[in-house]
């Protein structure tokens, strides 16, 4: 914990927290209330709830995790930093494979936390993240600087697969989710010929042309916890 004198208070730093389980959101609350210089401002349950969220509060760090339902964490990610810049998004993830971290890197996230770690490192994260310092969890830094870690092209993943617009990411969760376009049409403000219009060039750019082919594609990029939340295929 932080250092500090009874007759300087403690710069305590505002903290967001997205997670789709509430009996996780209550856990972490409960541990990082606990220091002296951390405390939870709000709790988000989905991406939209959590760009709106953030971009209310204002918090110093946004503690995101990446598969969740609406809006994943990744694009829910790229919104707020768009909308809110000063605002640190830290990454709080079971998943640890490079396509997730360097993805979450590329749209501007200050660190790439793993869930199993430990609370110490956790605070340390977000007292990283809060002045801009790049914290990831050990294993990930340590495979990061490896022999074989190759930095990825801007903008694109190691993976090669190309980076979705906001609208195009919405779109894929959406079918994914077993949701008519009709119904994402409302859910968006969009008339029912753009949805359409977007699966298309979502099937082009990817090169996947069926729903069972973009469902394999969403789930395995961390975009959709899993499929068949809703209506099956």
């Amino acid at each position: 914990m932080a250092p500090h004198t009874l007759d300087q208070p403690v710069p305590r730093t505002t903290v967001l927290l997205v997670e789709d389980h509430e009996v996780v959101r209550q856990g972490l609350r409960a541990l990082l209330d606990a220091e002296d210089d951390m405390v939870v401002v709000g709790e988000a349950e989905d991406g939209y709830r959590a760009v709106d969220m953030a971009l209310t509060l204002r918090p110093d760090v946004v503690l995101m995790d990446i598969a969740m339902p609406r809006l994943n964490g990744l694009d829910a990610t790229r919104q707020i930093l768009a909308a809110a810049p000063g605002t640190r998004v830290l990454i709080l993830s079971a998943h640890s494979d490079d396509d997730y971290v360097e993805r979450a890197l590329e749209l501007g996230a200050v660190g790439y936390v793993l869930k199993q770690s430990s609370l110490a490192d956790l605070a340390q994260a977000i007292r990283a993240s809060r002045i801009g310092e790049m914290y990831m969890s050990p294993s990930i830094a340590q495979r990061m600087r490896g022999p074989d870690a190759t930095p990825s092209g801007r903008g694109v993943p190691a993976s090669g697969m190309p980076l979705l617009t906001a609208r195009e990411a919405e779109v894929l969760q959406r079918i994914v989710e077993g949701r008519a376009n009709k119904e994402t049409a409302r859910e968006l403000g969009i008339s029912v010929k753009t949805v359409d219009n977007h699966r298309q060039r979502l099937m082009a750019k990817l090169d996947i042309h069926d729903v069972a082919g973009l469902t394999h594609y969403a789930i395995s990029r961390g975009i959709v916890l899993c499929a068949g939340r809703r209506a099956s295929f």
